[in-house]
């Protein structure tokens, strides 16, 4: 039986497991968990036509293991510093319901959720937080930081430059030149793809057939910044991946080190 490297050069083109799931070396649990819904959504087994429902179903399970192992600090520390999965642990060994445990990572999220959750996280620390660590994971180059911060629209973006600009003057974070010498093309740039999505989705609403009773959605989902799907379903896959609430479930240690990269 192959290995999980080797199953997913096989099934995905790379046995890298960042690549498998579109996502940064760097990348924070956050950015791993986004990566891992977002793929698993193309390959999921209710997704696809009967015909391909075998495949489908192989390639989820190989995703739910890519994502346990990079969930789980041993795991993933293994594979970064060897290049090797644990090939015999529970994580890639046990005989797990995958789509039960992507049903409760992923949760259907309602328009009511998201409201709730915009009125506590907004203006909190924990986005505050969330901001500054943005701010040096893509050193200071505001393109990422806006894609990065959950509900964060363009006309959130002078708070968000304020916040960041306050963290520089009081020493809190450095001053990355792609921040303090962004130029206004660039930002103008940004406004414009803002308002081309916005547009999009509102068309896309309109043909969907969806009326007044879907205007706070319609609200939402104009003005996201990231990922930009042309069909209904993209647009709400990426709602639920970026403010699902459920916690993930660590995998399993590693008892041995095996394995072949």
């Amino acid at each position: 039986m192959a290995g999980l490297l080797e199953s997913c050069e096989r099934h995905f083109g790379s046995s890298d497991l960042y690549t498998v799931l579109g996502v940064r070396k760097t990348a924070r649990e956050p950015e791993i968990r986004r990566g891992y819904h977002k793929t698993s959504l193309q390959v999921h087994p209710d997704r696809v036509p009967e015909s391909e429902k075998a495949e489908a179903t192989l390639k989820f399970q190989i995703l739910g293991k890519v994502y346990s192992i990079l969930n789980d600090k041993d795991q993933r520390a293994l594979y970064d510093e060897q290049g090797i999965v644990d090939e015999e642990s529970d994580t890639v060994c046990q005989d797990r319901n995958w789509e039960e445990y992507w049903g409760l990572l992923f949760k259907k999220i309602t328009v009511e959720d998201i409201k709730a959750y915009e009125e506590k996280y907004k203006g909190s620390d924990e986005e505050k937080a969330d901001i500054i660590q943005a701010y040096l994971d893509y050193e200071g180059d505001m393109d990422g930081i806006m894609v990065q911060i959950p509900l964060a629209t363009f006309e959130d973006e002078p708070r968000i430059r304020e916040l960041i600009q306050t963290a520089i003057k009081k020493k809190e974070v450095q001053a990355y030149d792609a921040f303090v010498k962004e130029s206004k093309k660039k930002r103008e740039r940004r406004l414009k793809r803002a308002h081309e999505e916005a547009k999009e989705a509102e068309e896309l609403m309109k043909e969907r057939g969806l009326g007044d009773g879907e205007n706070d959605l319609k609200a939402l989902i104009q003005n996201r910044q990231k990922d930009r799907e042309k069909e209904l379903d993209g647009f709400m896959a990426q709602l639920e991946a970026k403010y699902c609430i459920n916690k993930p479930k660590k995998g399993g240690k590693p008892t041995a080190k095996r394995g072949k990269k």
